[in-house]
């Protein structure tokens, strides 16, 4: 259900194209930030992109002037961790991502393999390293029986040009090769959303996903049964909004609108 936005809210914020494009932070995005802490909200980071740890994200905002730590943060790959725990926690994992990722699915204690015949799981993440012989090693994982895992469906990240290659566009490439399809953690499912509402305290009523992405921003927005507002600074247009099965409560054009139709 539509609700009006208020700056008390808890204000969940895609990051790649939404507050920022790779090192440019966008117009409007501090002072849209100072309004939420001035009117007693709250905001928390989530995002699709497991090739970065929260100190990394911390270290990025900084330099572009927000002050941030780790707890405002929750990437795919906390999810993913969260999620093989439960559900394989004794998995032999193979992960196609890069050294960062495997640092943190390391530090969690799962078990990473570095030869993929010992491994009988495949992790896919967006890999900013990736090599040819990770590819061939995770299509010769899934040539055999095996539990089949990656952090986010998104088929492209932004970049100055346009769009690059993300975890979902590599795992297409995998299924032109092998036939097969991962399970995805992170959006377009809710639970990064829930785990973020239930740590700091918040009802869906008062929670705003705000992202650039459809399928996935929006997507898990109302899987979780909160507010959404697509802003079209990033990947998506009017065109592809409205050719769209997921259909934002607000469609604006950027986080300066956003701070606009709160004010």
């Amino acid at each position: 259900m539509k609700r009006e936005l208020r700056a008390d809210m808890l204000y969940l914020m895609d990051m790649d194209g939404t507050i920022y494009n790779e090192d440019s932070l966008f117009e409007g995005v501090k002072e849209f930030f100072s309004l939420i802490d001035e009117r007693g909200g709250r905001y928390m980071f989530l995002t699709n992109n497991s090739s970065r740890s929260s100190s990394a994200y911390v270290e990025k905002l900084s330099r572009m002037g927000i002050e941030v730590t780790e707890d405002d943060f929750l990437t795919s790959t906390d999810a993913t961790i969260l999620y093989l725990k439960k559900n394989h926690p004794d998995c032999r994992l193979y992960c196609v991502g890069t050294r960062s990722f495997v640092a943190q699915i390391r530090d969690a204690g799962l078990d990473v393999r570095e030869a993929p015949d010992e491994a009988d799981t495949l992790l896919m993440s967006y890999d900013t390293e990736l090599t040819y012989e990770k590819l061939y090693n995770a299509a010769k994982i899934l040539s055999r029986e095996c539990d089949y895992i990656a952090t986010n469906p998104d088929r492209g990240c932004p970049a100055p040009f346009g769009l690059v290659p993300d975890c979902g566009g590599f795992c297409e490439a995998l299924y032109m090769a092998t036939g097969r399809r991962p399970h995805f953690i992170g959006k377009p499912r809710g639970d990064m959303l829930v785990l973020a509402m239930e740590k700091l305290g918040y009802c869906p009523e008062n929670t705003v996903m705000v992202g650039d992405r459809l399928y996935t921003d929006i997507a898990s927005g109302i899987d979780a049964g909160v507010n959404t507002v697509l802003v079209l600074s990033g990947e998506t247009d009017e065109k592809m909004a409205a050719e769209s099965e997921f259909k934002a409560d607000w469609m604006l054009g950027d986080i300066r609108d956003l701070m606009k139709m709160i004010l």
